[in-house]
């Protein structure tokens, strides 16, 4: 479909070249000059639907994610745990070292899902975390 977009017709292989096919049989050069003016006269209409199915796919594809992506917020205050990630991980610790670090308090709501945060004796930690890294955490009692 790339090549019929960009060169306005479809394309020949170089096996279909050496082999004799009933589409290298009936090639003509008047005909193939026809065929590509034709092509060319039809090729924004190819253009408009190649572009529409792309943006319909893209539509689809985000009502399947905006359908099962659940909005998660925290509030100004609540205790979270943070992700230990691999850039934050204590190598000494090896694979059996804790995945989850905390508590820490959510002190700031800068954008969508991105938090500043502070441990609990106070000290802020110096970047925003995402949502994604977060998971409230529950004291119990």
């Amino acid at each position: 479909m790339s090549f019929r977009l960009t060169y306005g017709i479809e394309a020949v292989i170089p096996v279909e070249v050496g082999v004799a096919s009933v589409r290298r049989e009936v090639f003509r050069e008047k005909d193939n000059d026809d065929q590509l003016r034709i092509n060319l006269d039809f090729l924004d209409e190819t253009r408009d639907k190649a572009s529409n199915k792309m943006v319909k796919y893209q539509r689809k594809m985000t009502e399947y994610y905006n359908k099962r992506v659940k909005l998660r917020r925290l509030e100004i205050g609540d205790l979270v745990l943070r992700k230990v990630t691999t850039a934050t991980k204590n190598s000494a610790q090896g694979k059996l070292g804790p995945t989850w670090k905390g508590p820490y308090r959510v002190v700031h709501y800068s954008r969508q899902g991105s938090y500043h945060l502070e441990t609990l004796d106070g000290q802020r930690l110096p970047r925003p975390w995402n949502i994604e890294h977060l998971k409230k955490y529950h004291q119990q009692m």
